[in-house]
This record gives C-alpha cells, sequence and structure tokens, in this order.
C-alpha cells in the first residue's frame, strides 16, 4: 500500500522502517528531517509537511509525543484532513487523549475519512523487533481490512471497541505500570531497610503467588466475574497482611503511602461485613464509587484466555 508515517522518533522510527521492509510505499515527515535519514535511504520519500504525507496515501500514521501534537499534525491547512482523501484511513499509534480522538473521528468524518486510535506498548525493543501491542479503536471493518498493514508494525494487533478505545486501554496498561512502580518502590525500600538484602529479597518475592503470575490476570477469577465467594482468600486475613506491613514501615520510619490507602480500602470493606469473602471483594468498593457494574460471563473470560 501507499502509506504516509508522520514522526519518526524513537518508535515511530523502528514502525516506518518495518513498514518498508514489508513492502509498502512510504511518505514519511517529522519535524527532524535529519530523523527521516534512514528511511529515506532505504527507499521511503520525504513529505514536506502532514499534508504531502497523506496526500495519496491509502493509509495515514501519525506517531507523536502527545494530544497537542496530533492536533496540530491533524488540522489546518498543511494538516492531514488537507491532504487525506474521502475512503482513506488515519491510525494515530500515539498515547493520546481519548476525547480528542473522539473529536478528530467526527470531523475527519464529514470527509469521509476513517481515524481509529492505535497506541502500541512495547517500547523501542518490540518497534525494532515488531514484538508489539497495538490497540484499536474505531471502525473494526476499517481495523480488518487494513490489519495486514498494521501486522508489519506489531505482532499483537488487537481490537479494543470504538473510537477512543484503543487509548484508554493503554492509558489503564500504563498507569497501571506507574502505580505499581510507587508501589514496589515503597514495600521493596521497607523491605531492605528492615535488613533483608535487596536481590535475595527481589529472588524470593518473583517466586511468591503474585511474582510467578501474569500482572492483570489476576483480574480473572474474581474481579472479572463478579465472584467473590467462596473465599480464596478471606478479606480479614488480607487487612491483616497489610496491616501488618504499615505497622513495619511505621517501626522502621518509612512512609507508607500507597499501603496506608490500601488498608484504608480493605477497612472499609470489612466494615461492610465482607471479612469472610475473598479479599479481592474490596475492588467493589471503586466500582460503587464510580457508577460501574463488572460482571463478565465466565465463557467469555475463557474465550480470552484460551487465545494467549
Amino acid at each position: 500500500m501507499k502509506v504516509g508515517f508522520v514522526g519518526v522518533g524513537t518508535m515511530g522510527s523502528s514502525m516506518a522502517l518495518n513498514l518498508i521492509k514489508a513492502g509498502h510505499d512510504l511518505l514519511v515527515h517529522d519535524v527532524k528531517r535529519e530523523a527521516a535519514a534512514p528511511h529515506i535511504a532505504a527507499g521511503a520519500k520525504w513529505a514536506d509537511g502532514p499534508r504531502q504525507a497523506a496526500e495519496g496515501a491509502e493509509i495515514v500514521f501519525t506517531s507523536l509525543p502527545g494530544p497537542r501534537d496530533v492536533e496540530v499534525v491533524a488540522s489546518g491547512d498543511r494538516g492531514l484532513l488537507a491532504g487525506m482523501a474521502k475512503g482513506t484511513a488515519w491510525f494515530d499509534l500515539s498515547t493520546n487523549d481519548p476525547a480528542l480522538m473522539r473529536r478528530l473521528h467526527g470531523v475527519f468524518g464529514e470527509r469521509g475519512v476513517h481515524v481509529l486510535d492505535a497506541p502500541v506498548s512495547g517500547g523501542p525493543k518490540g518497534a525494532r523487533t515488531r514484538k508489539l501491542a497495538l490497540w484499536v479503536g474505531g471502525d473494526e471493518a476499517v481495523f480488518k481490512r487494513s490489519k495486514p498493514v498494521l501486522d508489519a508494525i506489531g505482532d499483537q494487533a488487537y481490537y479494543v471497541g470504538p473510537i477512543g478505545s484503543g487509548s484508554v486501554a493503554k492509558l489503564v496498561h500504563n498507569c497501571t505500570g506507574y502505580v505499581l512502580q510507587t508501589a514496589l518502590a515503597e514495600v521493596f525500600t521497607m523491605g531492605v531497610k528492615a535488613g533483608v538484602d535487596p536481590l535475595a529479597l527481589f529472588d524470593a518475592v518473583r517466586q511468591g503467588a503474585l511474582g510467578r503470575r501474569r500482572t492483570f490476570d489476576g483480574l480473572v477469577d474474581q474481579f472479572l466475574p463478579g465472584t467473590y465467594d467462596p473465599p480464596a482468600f478471606a478479606l480479614r486475613l488480607a487487612r491483616k497482611d497489610v496491616t501488618l506491613a504499615v505497622g513495619l514501615g511505621r517501626e522502621l520510619g518509612v512512609p507508607m503511602r500507597l499501603a496506608n490507602l490500601a488498608l484504608e480500602e480493605l477497612t472499609e470493606a470489612v466494615n461492610r461485613g465482607w471479612g469472610e469473602r475473598d479479599s479481592r471483594v474490596a475492588m467493589l468498593l471503586e466500582q460503587e464509587r464510580a457508577g460501574v457494574e463488572i460482571r463478565v460471563a465466565p465463557e467469555r473470560i475463557r474465550e480470552v484466555l484460551e487465545r494467549g
């Protein structure tokens, strides 16, 4: 296909090169022309701006730092909208604001141009090796039609739902990672200050129940199906464990901000009379606050798990 690509920075550079390797005819643009030197050497053509990158392209990709950059590239006389033809598709690979993508989806849709948000996960190494997840929101038919091109960028192109859904998935993923990073800094600091060698502590805990399981797989037994009885591990016991950890932190003079927040949640759940239910029942509290009920049929969960 004839493909336009705007933004060949740390991630975009490798993704664009992989599109060239897959045999696609690439028009490439970046605010720094020198960033496109490897792509031009590999056979891509230089475009003077986003509009030129989009003209004649069947699919356009953008890989940009953030929402403001995406909006600038999309709009105006030199933007993508001015250059894209009816029936073509724009996939934004950036980590972006779902509300912006929904708005641009409407604007571009008035011209008959398809907009899909398709943020990626896998880091620079994944971009080089094509070991990337792409979480796509938008028209599912356009996603399916474009999947052979998406497969040149990453090995896990997944349709999430309507426009904005891909960006939501990316924000859930990334925010989870940084919350966990903060929690790990907190509890490991406590453990080391308590006298345990950091490498010995790491080696020990990664063999535990949490360490042996993929991060999000912990949601499948209780949270997703909404089933908290009978308990796999009782809430009252979980509260006891976190109370002990917070107490140790206090004794050592280690701030335990996230652990104290977790203890507050567990305590509120115990005060609801849920002490003998599964410890994950405390997750219902946030659902109540947001006015959301999560309950997925077990057979649907099995289908996803069987896909690997």
